[in-house]
């Protein structure tokens, strides 16, 4: 009877402070999820992310919410994991937005776009600025809630059969590239294709391209591609912090309780941290690895930076004067990264190139 008195008089706050909070969440129902991963096992910083972000959410609901992983072909094929979450064949991805910008060229933003934002850039604009937002509006329209969840960090601009000395090597060029960039490489007189990692190294090794880009040190030791294609160059201008989301089919997210809602946003939170927290940790002593191994490393003449750079504006120019969904979220993306810029050199980028120039 004491107790019953206490609990009736003491409402929530009083049951929280009295240390009785796990009983809230084990209220909760049970629940199972699939999610589908674009990316192979092999790659474990990357689809990692996914198995971090279900730990978490299992975890923090004593195992009453729990979210199966699938790699890329398991379920369904890496590039079919929005046409499976609008049918609800799948209930969760974790997927590169700019894979689908077939669909619709304002994908990529959820990503990166070529000479857009670097990794913390997107980050603030996404939690701070107008990104989260805008990208909720559009995905309306294709039944997903998004989440930031994970980032590469600034990409490096792949590898290549022969030296790239200038705009005119990447005349004819055939290379997989993901996502939008190929868009602006067609502009420089390249062919793209998108091909999923798992199928990259065969299609260089039969020569049916001439180059690929994938990430980074880290998962480009794994897949190999050094020994068929030995030109290493930096940076990948088309991906200054590519951001990975989570897609959840927007009537299981309206489902869940605001608990859970709580739990999957803060899940996916540390699951973005920890992503790009591993390749920091694992690109240095990979790099070090490829080169010992006969990668040769080299940075784009300034005349290929300069040359894309234009192409992007060409392209961007374009899509502002055809797509209504580009032209809606590019004018506030633009304004942030232009802003963004004012600060970014002063402390960070001042501070990293002393740094560099020192012998640690």
């Amino acid at each position: 009877m004491e107790r019953r008195k206490f609990l009736k008089g003491a409402g929530l706050a009083g049951v929280l402070a009295a240390g009785t909070a796990p009983a809230i969440v084990n209220a909760q129902q049970q629940i199972r999820w699939r999610l589908a991963s674009s990316f192979p096992k092999s790659l474990d910083t990357i689809y990692g992310a996914a198995e971090t972000f279900s730990k978490n959410v299992a975890e923090a609901t004593g195992g009453k919410f729990q979210i199966s992983i699938h790699a890329a072909g398991e379920l369904v094929p890496a590039f079919g994991v929005v046409d499976a979450i609008q049918q609800g064949a799948i209930d969760a991805a974790h997927t590169a937005p700019y894979y689908f910008f077939g669909k619709n060229e304002a994908f990529a933003f959820d990503c990166a776009i070529p000479f857009g934002m670097n990794s913390r850039q997107q980050t603030a604009w996404m939690y701070e600025g107008n990104g989260m937002k805008l990208l909720r509006e559009f995905y309306a329209q294709f039944s997903v809630v998004n989440f930031p969840m994970g980032n590469t960090g600034a990409q490096m601009g792949g590898w290549y059969r022969k030296p790239i000395k200038s705009p005119a090597d990447l005349n004819g060029l055939k290379m997989r590239i993901g996502g939008f960039g190929g868009r602006v490489l067609a502009k420089m007189g390249g062919l793209s294709q998108n091909i999923p990692a798992g199928e990259i190294y065969q299609s260089l090794e039969k020569g049916t391209i001439d180059a690929t880009e994938w990430i980074g040190p880290y998962d480009d030791l794994k897949l190999g591609f050094h020994k068929v294609a030995p030109y290493y160059y930096y940076p990948g201008w088309w991906e200054g912090g590519a951001q990975l989301s989570l897609y959840i089919n927007d009537k299981q997210w309206g489902a869940l309780s605001n608990e859970y809602k709580a739990i999957v946003r803060q899940a996916a939170s540390d699951a973005h941290v920890v992503m790009q927290a591993r390749y920091d940790a694992r690109n240095p002593n990979a790099l070090k690895q490829l080169i010992a191994e006969g990668a040769k490393l080299d940075r784009f003449p300034k005349s290929v930076m300069d040359a894309g750079f234009k192409a992007r504006n060409e392209v961007y120019k374009e899509l502002n004067d055809t797509n209504p969904d580009w032209k809606k979220i590019y004018g506030d993306y633009a304004k942030f990264l232009a802003d963004s810029y004012q600060w970014a050199p002063i402390a960070d980028g001042s501070y990293d190139q002393y740094m560099s120039a020192q012998k640690l």
